[in-house]
């Protein structure tokens, strides 16, 4: 298949006969899917048993009985999930199966760490942040139900590119109208809406991702035409900089403005690996490197949020970055935790997570290293790297370029924001205020991480009913 047949997402080609052309298309077995569903539903019983037995962990380690309102929560997040694989088993039965077993346990355990912090601090009730949760949890379900019932062929999105990116710029300055945009913890990164807060920047990130694989689909030849050669690296022309220069710039602004180093530097990154698979051009990705530490230096330099969290990172355990407002303190009592915890850690109920400031939202992951230990970070890490595996051989296996991208920039962007959130807890780079996706409190970042996993089920279920060219003998 030619690049151009394959970039165009509408393009399709008549089955061809053995005796004209030699491949004959087989589709894929009915049993085969059947089989992927069957141990779906077996991995996401597991799941739920394990959600299970964590709270109930929580409650003998904290000591109290368990509630109504978490029981009948719990049953109907369970049955939400089972009603994500029945749908599945009619509208997508090719999908992959390992993907909402896994982001089903890692939302469960989360609930199970954020129900524990509630009770440490005396929250209850429906409005205790476990229980919200839960509700956006459903809300999230539900609303990966309907994008694979409607969404049913991701081509279609392709002839959205251009409003896609259209729509994420609009997200993306609607926290900066007066009167409708809210700061939090110094960042204008929300919008009010009555008693509840949204932040229009994680939906931002699907739609920049759209936007980045139609727009490099349609430009690739351009972008990979190869100009001057320097230390062995062949790099781009001049002309062919501008698009990586709009999106610096739009970076560069989310910074300035919204004072968010973590997701401006998750917007230039995944572009820069997408522009990066588009091409094949390492070029781009040392000139977008140059640009950003160009820019967060500058920054670093002249805004004192940006230089304050170089300082609270460089010199974490001095008296003067640790007392003070805004200082290092929530990230010395993280890594603190995370050396209480030890090995196998103090046991759920039994450590002092809630001595960290936001220990259920931006420090969820330090939370469950005190209490479940290096060993129970370490599945939890191995459940992301399973699932931006999954994500990523969807994208490999992808049979037209604007999936194969799609895949791509999705689970890159759920890989890039775990590194940004460990790393900053553990000290390796600056603290960013990213939340560890499906792990933390946060509505809008589980409703847009599950809009993530529907996309990315979708995209595999396409790929993997696509008939496949077998030589008959």
């Amino acid at each position: 298949m030619t690049d151009s047949a394959r970039s165009h997402p509408a393009s399709t080609a008549p089955p061809r006969s053995a005796t004209e052309h030699g491949p004959v298309a087989v589709p894929k077995p009915r049993r085969a899917r059947n089989k992927l569903r069957d141990l779906e539903l077996v991995l996401v019983l597991v799941a739920c048993a394990i959600n299970a037995a964590a709270i109930l962990l929580v409650q003998l380690g904290v000591g109290v009985a368990l509630g109504g309102m978490q029981l009948i929560l719990g049953l109907v997040l369970a049955a939400l999930m089972v009603g994500v694989h029945i749908t599945l088993r009619f509208v997508a039965p090719g999908a992959d199966p390992f993907m909402l077993p896994v982001t089903a346990l890692l939302g469960g355990l989360g609930i199970a760490q954020i129900y524990r912090i509630d009770l440490a601090v005396g929250l209850t009730g429906w409005g205790s942040t476990a229980n919200r949760q839960m509700t956006w949890m459903g809300i999230s379900l539900a609303a990966c139900i309907l994008v694979l019932v409607f969404l049913r062929n991701h081509r279609v999105l392709f002839r959205y590119t251009y409003l896609a990116g259209a729509g994420a710029v609009v997200l993306l300055l609607l926290p900066l109208i007066p009167g409708l945009g809210k700061a939090e913890n110094g960042a204008q990164v929300w919008i009010g809406l009555g008693p509840l807060s949204f932040q229009p920047g994680e939906l931002a990130k699907i739609l920049l991702a759209v936007f980045f694989a139609g727009y490099l689909v349609r430009n690739r030849d351009s972008l990979a035409t190869v100009g001057r050669s320097f230390l062995g690296l062949r790099f781009p022309r001049l002309r062919a900089l501008g698009p990586i220069l709009v999106f610096w710039l739009l970076a560069m602004g989310v910074l300035v403005f919204q004072r968010d180093l973590g997701t401006s530097l998750l917007y230039f990154a995944l572009f820069l690996v997408m522009i990066y698979l588009a091409t094949g051009r390492p070029g781009w990705v040392f000139i977008g490197l140059a640009l950003f530490v160009a820019g967060a230096l500058l920054a670093g330099r002249f805004l004192p949020y940006v230089q304050a969290r170089f300082d609270n990172w460089l010199n974490a355990f001095s008296d003067s970055a640790y007392n003070a407002t805004g200082g290092s303190y929530q990230l010395v009592q993280g890594i603190f935790g995370l050396a209480n915890g030890g090995l196998i850690g103090t046991g759920w109920g039994q450590g002092y997570p809630d001595v960290t400031p936001l220990p259920q939202s931006d420090y969820i992951v330090a939370s469950l290293g005190e209490e479940l230990g290096l060993a129970g970070v370490f599945v939890i890490f191995g459940l992301y790297l399973v699932l931006v595996a999954r994500g990523l051989r969807i994208g490999f296996a992808g049979q037209d370029d604007f999936g194969a991208l799609l895949a791509g920039g999705l689970s890159f962007a759920l890989a890039l924001q775990v590194f940004i959130v460990v790393g900053g807890i553990m000290r390796v780079i600056p603290l960013t205020g990213l939340t560890a996706p499906f792990l933390a409190a946060g509505g809008s970042s589980l409703l847009s991480n599950w809009l993530i996993v529907a996309l990315l089920l979708r995209l595999s279920d396409t790929i993997r009913n696509r008939p496949r060219l077998v030589i008959e003998s």
